[in-house]
């Protein structure tokens, strides 16, 4: 028989090689205290500050998202009990529905265990089920959407990444008589930067192409009532369908679409990563719905968040910290080797406490990898002074290129 374990051990090797094996902290939440958490190892309790978290406005950690999901335990117990079809539908779940297509201005929603299966049952069930579709694809599209379309087996071209241009050059060679999807992100969640939704917008209605958004990093930090980049361009009618989690600024977990009615039961009726995996426990379910429900009305937590990103990146700019510029929350700051990468993002922890996990390849391309730093409304003053101090002394021991002012 043979040895399998030889191989797994050999690729795992390469990783360790090539400075890119992931290794995961331990870490213990304390409800109330985040961003800080409690870092567990061989040689005790480490106290230590996340730099890193999707959690983006701290809704994780909400009073009122905290209750309501305590009250769903107390009320429908712990799991759904069933998929959707089987027994798993609750009314948590129906009003999130009601509540994600308000928000953004659709017929209905959809929703899912996670935005990674939201992407993938929703462009997989529209490229395999409407005849001839052709999947216009951003170069840059989450792993999500990329598998999505794969499992759909229908026709793609994949355009580059935020090139207009480029993407009507491609909508204009292809068959006029194919219908055709433009599938791609608001916010990039490495680079930071921000599509331009118009033009996109633009250049399917003049080839008569449907839409497909990803806006996960940017419901609940977006627009007047968090409904994304998207609801504060005033272009949410012009998108077909708007795809987002409730995992990041809304704290929660789970995905969702929101579309027409027909395209939301179209997917709810043929689409197996929803069909056949057992629905959202209610609890998260009414966690999300009173999240969403808060940040609606609420912009103490945007506009917090906004000056707390505008004072690390005034911070790392007068250390001259190399940033990548952009006109979202994502501050990727860039240190274009693999090793180092890793070699920095361990000595914050053990040495000042900051968890900031390294950003390697295939996440992004070699020789681009960096520190991802994602800042919240619970981020202190000193907070952002100790990450800016301890990223000042190590570029130094690193000896690692500094911006000149």
């Amino acid at each position: 028989m043979r040895d399998f374990d030889t191989i797994f051990k050999s690729e795992l090797d390469k990783l360790h090689s090539e400075g890119r094996y992931r290794v995961f902290a331990e870490l213990v939440r304390h409800c109330g205290r985040f961003p800080r958490a409690k870092r567990l190892t061989a040689g005790g309790e480490q106290d230590v500050t996340v730099w890193c978290s999707n959690d983006y406005l701290g809704m994780g950690q909400h009073p009122k998202v905290i209750e309501a999901m305590k009250d769903a335990i107390d009320h429908c117990g712990a799991g759904a009990g069933g998929t959707r079809n089987i027994s798993g539908t609750n009314y948590c779940h129906v009003l999130l529905e009601e509540e994600l297509a308000d928000l953004h201005g659709k017929e209905a929603a959809l929703i899912f265990t996670s935005g990674y299966v939201s992407n993938w049952a929703a462009l997989g069930t529209l490229g395999a089920r409407i005849p001839g579709l052709i999947i216009f694809s951003d170069a840059l599209n989450h792993a999500s959407m990329i598998e999505g379309i794969r499992y759909a087996k229908c026709d793609r071209v994949i355009w580059k990444h935020n090139d207009v241009a480029d993407l009507e050059a491609k909508l204009s060679a292809a068959d006029p008589k194919a219908p055709k999807l433009i599938a791609f992100e608001s916010v990039y969640s490495m680079d930071g930067d921000i599509a331009p939704m118009k033009e996109i917008c633009d250049l399917a209605d003049k080839y008569g192409a449907m839409t497909y958004l990803d806006e996960v990093h940017a419901v609940g930090m977006y627009g007047p009532r968090g409904g994304g980049i998207a609801e504060r361009e005033g272009l949410m009618d012009r998108i077909t369908v708007i795809e987002g989690t409730l995992a990041k600024a809304f704290g929660v977990m789970g995905g969702y679409i929101a579309a027409s009615a027909a395209l939301c039961d179209f997917i709810r009726s043929f689409a197996s990563g929803f069909i056949f995996t057992t629905a959202l426990p209610p609890a998260l379910a009414a966690g999300s719905l009173e999240s969403i429900r808060h940040l609606k009305a609420s912009q103490i937590e945007r506009v917090r968040h906004r000056e707390r990103v505008r004072k690390v990146r005034s911070l790392l700019d007068q250390r001259g910290i190399p940033h990548m510029p952009n006109p979202s929350h994502i501050v990727p700051v860039m240190v274009g080797d693999a090793a180092k990468c890793k070699w920095i993002s361990d000595l914050l922890l053990d040495d000042f406490g900051i968890y900031l996990q390294p950003i390697n390849y295939p996440t992004v391309p070699k020789k681009t990898e960096r520190l991802r730093i994602t800042p919240t409304p619970l981020h202190s003053d000193a907070d952002i002074e100790h990450l800016a101090e301890a990223l000042h002394s190590l570029w130094s021991h690193c000896a690692l290129a500094r911006n000149v002012a």
